[in-house]
C-alpha cells in the first residue's frame, strides 16, 4: 500500500487516540519511517502497575514495503538522574528479511460454538527477528531410573524479540481487529521477502 495522506493520518490519528505523548511519539516515529511508504500499523497503549506507581507504555508498530519498526516509549518517574519525570522513546527498524517468526496465539470464548470471522477475546502477538532468545534449559535423563550419571542439559531456544498482548474486553474490539490485520500484513510481507 503507497504510503497516501490517509494512512499517515490514520496512524497519526491512532498515536492521539492513545494520549500518551502524541507529539513525542509521532516525531520518533515519523523519523524513523522517513519517506517511506506506510503499508500496515498498530499503536498498542498499556498501563502497568510497578510497585505504588502506575506506568504507561505505548509501542507503535510500522510496516513499510522493506522494513518493520517498532517504536517503544515509556515514562519515567523522577529519580536520582532526573528531578523531573522523563519519558525515553526507541525506535528499532528490522529489515523484513530478517524476522524469523510472526507468532499470533488466539484465545477464543466457547471453542464448541465457534463460527469462523467471530472476533477472539485476545490475541497475542509475537515477532522474532533474532535481537533477543530466551533460552529454557533443564537436566538431561535417561530413561534408567538408577543411573546416576550427568547426561548433560537439554532445552530449546525462543525468539521472542516483541510480544503483545491485547484483549476486547481492556482494549477494544478495534484493537483487536487491528492486531489480526497487521499480524496478517506483516506474515504475507515476511513470506514475500522469503521467495
Amino acid at each position: 500500500m503507497a504510503k497516501t495522506s490517509t494512512t499517515t493520518q490514520g496512524l497519526r490519528a491512532a498515536i492521539e487516540r492513545s494520549g500518551y505523548y502524541p507529539a513525542l511519539v509521532a516525531e520518533a516515529v515519523e523519523a524513523a519511517v522517513g519517506g517511506e511508504p506506510i503499508g500496515s500499523y498498530l499503536v498498542h497503549q498499556e498501563t502497568t502497575f510497578d510497585s505504588n506507581e502506575v506506568r504507561r507504555h505505548v509501542t507503535v508498530l510500522v510496516l513499510t514495503g522493506t522494513r518493520f519498526i517498532v517504536s517503544h516509549t515509556d515514562e519515567q518517574a523522577a529519580d536520582s538522574t532526573s528531578p523531573t519525570p522523563y519519558a525515553t522513546t526507541s525506535t528499532e527498524s528490522v529489515k523484513l528479511g530478517r524476522i524469523s517468526s510472526v507468532v499470533l496465539s488466539r484465545v477464543v470464548a466457547n471453542p464448541e460454538k465457534y463460527v469462523p470471522g467471530t472476533l477472539p477475546r485476545e490475541v497475542v502477538l509475537t515477532i522474532g527477528w533474532g535481537a533477543v532468545s530466551r533460552i529454557d534449559l533443564e537436566p538431561a535423563a535417561c530413561g534408567d531410573p538408577n543411573c546416576e550419571a550427568d547426561h548433560g542439559y537439554t532445552g530449546n531456544s525462543t525468539a521472542d524479540d516483541l510480544s503483545l498482548r491485547v484483549s476486547e474486553t481492556g482494549d477494544g474490539p478495534d484493537t483487536v481487529r487491528q492486531t489480526l490485520a497487521f499480524a496478517q500484513s506483516l506474515s504475507e510481507a515476511t513470506a514475500a521477502t522469503a521467495r
